[in-house]
């Protein structure tokens, strides 16, 4: 799909100031251009005709063109005398023949998430306002005779003109920087990384940095549980607590700054199960010290049922995405299993199997340690690995190697 950006004439770019430091500022660690080119690309636009006025400095846009966040992306450059006016069908005909048969308006300076963007509708009128994304049919801007304005879909988002307005567009991405997916659990975690967030995409630190520094702390949080005492345990309980807490920044930082990557999805996970592991063996090691044998035995069954858990589950996601969006693994398995809602497995799985998410886990765990019932917990927990990985093997057969029900193929890709 084809996207028209036009930068407005210099005049109007100096009512905010330099050219470079307009065009150029950083929301969220990206410049702003880049950004609202890179959130198209993300929501399927694959070329970008950038209509620039003569008297703008040129190499604005090629260090735009040249970023690695717009790799892939095929520029069309039209550098104009003057303004282009997209209220005037006449600066729309002078283009007419580079112009695709359904395009999106992309205003300049608009700061956006992919998922607004990807999910307008072509209009066949002129919106009332060129201030906002709109998703265009090519006779709509030409054909004089048939004129007609529309309000249009109202896009989320933030026109950044100035340091205060980028700051808000901030606040915004980072407020929308989760999946969609998200649960309760989820959504009040990443409410609570909103700050932190915001301050580290201001900061060199990548995904996977922040993704290694959950894992050191859950490993302190384990030599903490593995001391075997109840202040011991409160204190390795809340360090887990963080380290989920920074499992869900890890994300949130790849999606604000376009850092999505394969690795860094099975990086996360691989650091995950590391995580559990760790953890759930400085409980084994505490519990053992108060209860002895009781705590060995289910420690052994929790270790078991997490080891074929992840070789399950990882064999289930080489089957079900492709070798470069592992990412969309939950997505396809919730639309798989809500396909299968007849079955009673998928029906009742649906229903509780955010609770085996790392999200949830670090509140139940707090919770079960402030109330003196870690015991319990692994109790559960030695049960609940075990039933996971028994699931999965069942979803695996039923989904993948003895299709019952609508197969990947027919399936929309979950984004």
């Amino acid at each position: 799909m084809q996207a028209v950006l036009a930068i407005p004439s210099s005049e109007t770019i100096r009512r905010h100031g330099a050219a470079e430091d307009v065009l150029m500022q950083e929301v969220a660690g990206v410049p702003l251009l880049v950004r609202a080119i890179a959130t198209a690309a993300r929501a399927n636009v694959d070329s970008v005709l950038v209509i620039w006025p003569h008297d703008i400095n040129p190499l604005l846009l090629e260090s735009c063109i040249e970023s690695p966040l717009l790799k892939g992306v095929q520029f069309d450059s039209l550098v104009v005398p003057s303004a282009f006016d997209p209220r005037s069908a006449s600066d729309w005909a002078a283009i007419d023949l580079i112009l695709s048969d359904k395009f999106l308006w992309l205003p300049w300076n608009w700061v956006t998430h992919k998922r607004a963007l990807a999910v307008l509708s072509p209009s066949t009128a002129r919106p009332v306002t060129w201030q906002q994304p709109v998703l265009l049919e090519k006779f709509a801007v030409l054909d004089n005779s048939h004129f007609r304005l529309s309000v249009g879909e109202q896009t989320s988002g933030i026109s950044v003109t100035s340091p205060s307005t980028a700051r808000t567009a901030e606040r915004f991405l980072v407020a929308n920087s989760g999946k969609p997916t998200d649960g309760i659990y989820s959504k009040f975690n990443r409410f609570l990384c909103r700050h932190v967030v915001r301050l580290l995409s201001h900061t060199g630190i990548t995904p996977n940095a922040i993704t290694l520094a959950g894992l050191a702390v859950a490993i302190v949080g384990a030599f903490l549980f593995a001391r075997g005492n109840y202040v011991n345990y409160v204190a390795g309980a809340l360090l887990f607590f963080v380290s989920g807490l920074i499992d869900e920044m890890d994300g949130m930082i790849a999606r604000i700054k376009f850092l999505e990557s394969a690795f860094g999805t099975w990086f996360e996970g691989f650091v995950d199960n590391l995580t559990y592991l760790a953890v759930f063996l400085g409980i084994i090691v505490g519990l053992y010290r108060e209860y002895g044998n009781f705590a060995l035995m289910y420690g052994t069954a929790l270790i078991i049922g997490c080891v074929l858990s992840i070789a399950v589950i990882a064999w289930q996601r080489k089957l079900a995405t492709t070798r470069g969006r592992p990412h969309e693994y939950a997505g396809k398995m919730n639309q798989l299993m809500e396909a299968d809602s007849s079955n009673l497995v998928s029906l009742i799985v649906r229903q509780v199997h955010i609770f085996v998410k790392k999200g949830v886990l670090v509140h139940w765990l707090l919770w079960f340690t402030l109330l003196g019932h870690l015991h319990m917990f692994l109790w559960l927990a030695a049960i609940g690995s075990n039933v996971t990985w028994i699931i999965a093997l069942h979803f695996t057969r039923r989904f993948f190697q003895h299709p019952r029900v609508t197969t990947a193929d027919n399936i929309s890709t979950a984004a």
